[in-house]
C-alpha cells in the first residue's frame, strides 16, 4: 500500500508563518479582476509574493500544521461514519460477524455508534479510529482505516475528506 507525496501547504490545518518573526500575518500576492455581471473585484490569479504583515519580510513563508485542529477534525470525521454518515465510507463485517446473524449485527452496530469510552489507552492518538464493544458477554473489535478514493493507497490527509475513503471494519475479537 503507497503513499502519494503531498506537500504540507496542501494538508487540512496547515498554515503559513513569517522566517524572520514568526507572525501569522501572511499576505500573498495577487491579481483581480473586475466582473460586470456582479459589478465587483474577483480574484483573478494567485502569483507568487509573500510579504509579512507585521515585519515586512517577502521570503517565502515556512509552514506549520495545527496537530490539535487536525485530530479533532479527524475525530469528528470518524465519529461521523461510527454513527451512521456513509459520505466517503464502506462499513466491512468479516464473515465470522455477518454469520451471526442480522438481529445481532443491528444491535452491535448500535453498540458501536453508542460507544463513548475513549480513553488515553484505547485512544492514544485521539481520533476515535478504533474501539472494542461487548455484546452477550462476545467482544467485538472496530477500526476506522483511512484511504484514497480508489482505495489503492492510504489517504494523504486523514483529516481531508476529499481525498479521503474511510473504511470501518466490524469484527469478532475470536477473528483477530
Amino acid at each position: 500500500m503507497g503513499l502519494r507525496k503531498t506537500h504540507l501547504w496542501d494538508m487540512v490545518g496547515a498554515y503559513p508563518v513569517c522566517t524572520a518573526c514568526g507572525s501569522r500575518k501572511i499576505a500573498r500576492d495577487a491579481l483581480s479582476a473586475w466582473n460586470m455581471a456582479t459589478q465587483a473585484w474577483e480574484l483573478h490569479s494567485i502569483l507568487d509574493g509573500f510579504c509579512c504583515e507585521d515585519c515586512g519580510c517577502t521570503a517565502l513563508p515556512a509552514w506549520k500544521l495545527d496537530a490539535e485542529f487536525r485530530r479533532k477534525r479527524i475525530q469528528r470525521l470518524n465519529d461521523a461514519v461510527r454513527h451512521g454518515d456513509p459520505s466517503n465510507a464502506t462499513i466491512v463485517v468479516t464473515a465470522g460477524l455477518k454469520a451471526e446473524g442480522e438481529d445481532k449485527l443491528h444491535k452491535i452496530v448500535d453498540a458501536i455508534r453508542c460507544f463513548s469510552d475513549f480513553s488515553e489507552d484505547n485512544d492514544p492518538h485521539g481520533e476515535h479510529d478504533c474501539g472494542a464493544v461487548e455484546h452477550n458477554g462476545e467482544k467485538v473489535f472496530w477500526k476506522i482505516d483511512y484511504f484514497d478514493h480508489a482505495l489503492k493507497m492510504h489517504s494523504p490527509d486523514a483529516a481531508n475528506p476529499s481525498v479521503t475513503h474511510r473504511v470501518l471494519t466490524l469484527m469478532l475479537a475470536s477473528e483477530y
